[in-house]
């Protein structure tokens, strides 16, 4: 087991009806707050209304139109910018992951007087950061329960991952019956980008019986409940343990002791977002097969056979490598059965700039260091096989 240094601080407000603390909670942190959302979600199911008339004695500014994959530019420059202007105490964001993956740029933005892109990019450590509170709308990313994000700069195709103990939400708040609305496109992308959070710290050197079995668990569990709310989006139950298994995921309890992996599949689907802003969670969906596929060898085959014993409970009398085939076909066949497309040409991505995205991967990713290390040609072949 790997030495760690482990610290959650967020606090979690989870079940039916608990926005009824929001006072409570925002008023702890002052009374000028910035208000961050996406694309107008949050009004069609009043949830937009509900928050203003709960906050109606606050002062309110509002950043909208955060979009998936989110923005350098426009938004976090935007949201440092009103931060600064109207001196804000607090920044709620209420939506997704996007929403709260840039809300956190915004928040060490908001306390450093140069680019904010110096922080995005690592190039200067942050010094503090605005107190940030969530209201969760989409079971997917983790943001909620961990201090990183993702941004998106276009014009250089730049996508980071972001992390700073400074970003951990002061509280989260989670209300599955907000995942109500969530269409089946989204509700499938977000089983597949949580069940490759858990996939990432899972395919490693040096891991725990415990950490296994929590990891198998939550797959199970994500597969299981996912399926529940594409047939019955109104599922409580379904939704609740959904929400709370992306809850987990990039937190980095599933994994504590155990070694690095390097989330290989995480930086090659970065440059397929960065480049082809498609959804995060279906790129995920479509070169984690592919990777396992090229990773397969003497060294990892072992990894793959408990996975697809314990997780798919193929026989474990098989030949190892048969079982290990078998697990990623499995894989692949799930998230085909919930309705994700499989191959980039089916998103948007063909030929024409695979061999610019690896070098892109290969120059900024650092997969040599990966648990199966990757190159250049091992990543240009594995988006290749993804077509």
């Amino acid at each position: 087991m790997q030495n760690f240094d482990y610290m959650t601080p967020t606090r979690l407000i989870f079940g039916k009806g608990v926005i009824s603390k929001l006072p409570e909670v925002m008023s702890s942190f002052g009374k000028k707050i910035l208000l961050t959302y996406g694309g107008g979600s949050i009004k069609k199911i009043g949830l937009y209304d509900k928050v203003k008339e709960l906050l109606k004695d606050s002062e309110i500014y509002e950043l909208p139109g955060i979009q998936p994959n989110p923005k350098y530019d426009p938004s976090v420059l935007d949201g440092v910018r009103i931060c600064k202007e109207k001196n804000i105490d607090v920044i709620l964001s209420v939506g997704g992951g996007s929403v709260l993956d840039c809300t956190k740029a915004i928040a060490a933005g908001a306390k450093y007087d140069g680019d904010p892109w110096d922080l995005i990019s690592y190039k200067v450590k942050a010094k503090a950061a605005l107190p940030i509170v969530d209201i969760i709308t989409l079971a997917a990313t983790g943001s909620e329960y961990d201090s990183g994000g993702v941004i998106s700069r276009t014009e250089t195709n730049d996508k980071i991952g972001y992390v700073d103990s400074l970003l951990y939400p002061a509280v989260s708040f989670l209300d599955p019956t907000y995942t109500f609305t969530v269409s089946k496109k989204q509700t499938a992308a977000g089983c597949a980008d949580a069940m490759n959070h858990i996939m990432e710290q899972y395919f490693c050197e040096d891991s725990t019986l415990l950490n296994d079995g929590f990891m198998e668990a939550g797959l199970k569990s994500l597969m299981v409940n996912a399926r529940k709310c594409l047939d019955n989006p109104e599922d409580y139950t379904a939704r609740a343990e959904m929400m709370l298994d992306c809850t987990y995921g990039c937190n980095g309890i599933y994994a504590l002791g155990n070694s690095a992996s390097g989330w290989p599949c995480h930086g090659m689907e970065h440059a397929l977002s960065a480049y082809y802003d498609i959804t995060h969670g279906e790129g995920l969906a479509i070169i984690t097969p592919r990777w396992m596929k090229h990773i397969l060898s003497d060294k990892t085959v072992d990894r793959f056979v408990k996975y697809g014993v314990n997780v798919f409970g193929i026989d474990s009398n098989l030949d190892k490598f048969d079982i290990a085939n078998k697990a990623i076909d499995e894989t692949y066949k799930f998230f085909e059965s919930i309705g994700i497309p499989m191959h980039l040409k089916d998103v948007g991505i063909d030929e024409s700039r695979l061999g610019e995205m690896a070098h892109h991967v290969a120059e900024n990713e650092g997969l040599e260091n990966a648990w199966a290390p990757l190159n250049e040609q091992d990543i240009l072949d594995i988006f290749k096989a993804s077509l």
